[in-house]
């Protein structure tokens, strides 16, 4: 049981606790590269269940995946300023190729824009062009000064989604769709409440007329961006140039989107869910949703072992079998850290009795159950889990959202109490601003389904938006 012992207290220490808990559950380990991670093959075993998933999602809604450049030419970079200043700080150059310098320097992509611009542009004539709907599994790099695993790293594994429409009713609506499609999966596979809404012009997209975000609150109330949708209208094509003949015969402007998650999202699996013992998965992502630990070497036992693992495999229910030397609450403590949702024990003294014992990762309850039922009992208990971990996530979340009327207000939340802090604001950036300074709070989206009424948090003068406010990883 040490590797449970060695796991930090999450309420002593967060961040050496999601340290522990990420090493200790092989999820990732350090390279020699500052600031880079080495996924583990369990930690990619995740990602890889997300990707699946998610790209089933874009697939259904007739997205095709491509793959561009990892390099951008600084002149093809530069052609939309705006773009490009909100990415300079965290740009990757190479100078150099082999020995020779470049005359032209090359960005490691920070995000694939332009790219993508650049080749609309060749292949974008005529309204039966559109829309073009590509997206992209891929690594970006961003010069990031701090990193944490998952969470913020020099090099990113992540999908964009860049596409192109004739119209601005059906760019918006693809924004939206997509923005829809994440908060689906984040809800209903990795069971995160997300909070949905736009951001404020400060805190939007370099480039974007409007950007949507899915923010997500860690155990410890720090919000952590999720994922985010993007609406571009018509500026970066206007800076590439392309045009398309429409059914008029005239040409037109046509209208963009981008949209993208990342591996961040295994971050706020493990900050959400995880506890003190390691890591917590909900069964709709687990890439192993059963471990089975036989305890001792009876004949018996392993003849029931082998019976359950082909019932597990005949019903397609991921699951491994520990058959290490190591003691049973070894195992069972090593099958809690890599937080496997269901374990089953199968020992003697049980299968005298015919019945093994299972345990659920999420509450570690233990039930007795005739073997013969596993098959038709596990997809319910998967269900249970599943509904248990958002609902326990949801509480904790809205047990952390406060509500101010006014700066003195704020400021007792804010120094006091963790999570976010809902708040009129009267649009003036210079409100939201003293808010990230004095607080170090951003605002994490606009508040659209509540009524607004009263005065600005920051200078008193009357409310036009209610926003979410919170610190963040």
């Amino acid at each position: 049981m040490s590797e449970v012992k060695d796991i930090t207290s999450r309420d002593v220490d967060f961040a050496k606790w999601y340290t522990d808990v990420v090493k200790k559950a092989g999820l990732v380990d350090y390279s020699s590269v500052k600031g880079s991670m080495i996924i583990c093959p369990y930690g990619y075993a995740i990602w890889e269940n997300m990707q699946k998933i998610l790209d089933a999602k874009f697939k259904e809604t007739n997205h095709e995946n491509v793959q561009m450049p990892m390099f951008i030419p600084e002149s093809l970079l530069n052609i939309e300023k705006e773009h490009v200043e909100g990415f300079a700080p965290e740009v990757a150059w190479v100078t150099y190729g082999g020995s020779e310098k470049l005359d032209e320097r090359l960005c490691v992509r920070p995000t694939s824009e332009v790219l993508f611009c650049d080749y609309y542009k060749k292949i974008i004539k005529s309204y039966r062009d559109l829309p073009k709907l590509y997206n992209q599994w891929c690594t970006i790099v961003r010069w990031e000064k701090t990193t944490r695993p998952f969470v913020r790293s020099r090099e990113i594994l992540w999908q964009e989604g860049h596409t192109m429409h004739a119209t601005e009713s059906e760019a918006l609506n693809e924004t939206l769709q997509m923005l829809h499609i994440y908060e689906d999966f984040q809800r209903n596979y990795l069971a995160i409440p997300v909070i949905v809404g736009k951001k404020t012009e400060k805190e939007k997209f370099a480039g974007a007329i409007a950007s949507y975000s899915l923010e997500a609150m860690m155990y410890d109330g720090v919000a952590l961006q999720n994922g985010t949708s993007h609406y571009f209208g018509q500026g970066f094509a206007k800076s590439f140039g392309i045009q398309f003949l429409d059914k008029d015969n005239t040409l037109k402007t046509p209208y963009q989107t981008s949209w993208g998650v990342t591996t961040r999202m295994i971050g706020s699996l493990i900050m959400v869910h995880g506890d003190d013992r390691g890591l917590v998965l909900p069964p709709n992502i687990a890439p192993i949703k059963v471990i089975i630990i036989p305890i001792g070497t009876d004949e018996q036992i392993e003849l029931e072992t082998k019976k359950i693992s082909d019932e597990l495999k005949k019903s397609n229910i991921s699951y491994v079998v520990d058959n290490s030397n190591k003691t049973p609450g070894y195992k069972f403590a090593q099958a809690e850290v890599k937080g496997y949702p269901v374990r089953i024990e199968i020992g003697k003294r049980d299968l005298e009795n015919k019945e093994i014992t299972i345990v659920r990762r999420d509450t570690l309850e233990k039930v007795k159950i005739n073997s013969a039922e596993i098959t038709t009992y596990l997809p319910s208990l998967f269900n249970d889990i599943q509904k248990n971990m958002y609902n326990k996530a949801l509480a904790r979340r809205d047990s952390m959202i406060y509500e101010a009327k006014n700066y003195e207000e704020f400021k007792e939340i804010a120094t006091n109490k963790p999570g976010f802090i809902k708040a009129n604001w009267c649009g003036d950036v210079a409100c939201e601003n003293k808010i990230k300074e004095e607080f170090n709070m951003k605002s994490r989206c606009l508040i659209d389904d509540e009524e607004i009424n009263g005065n600005c948090v920051v200078c008193n003068n009357k409310a036009t938006k209610r926003l979410y406010f919170g610190k963040q990883y």
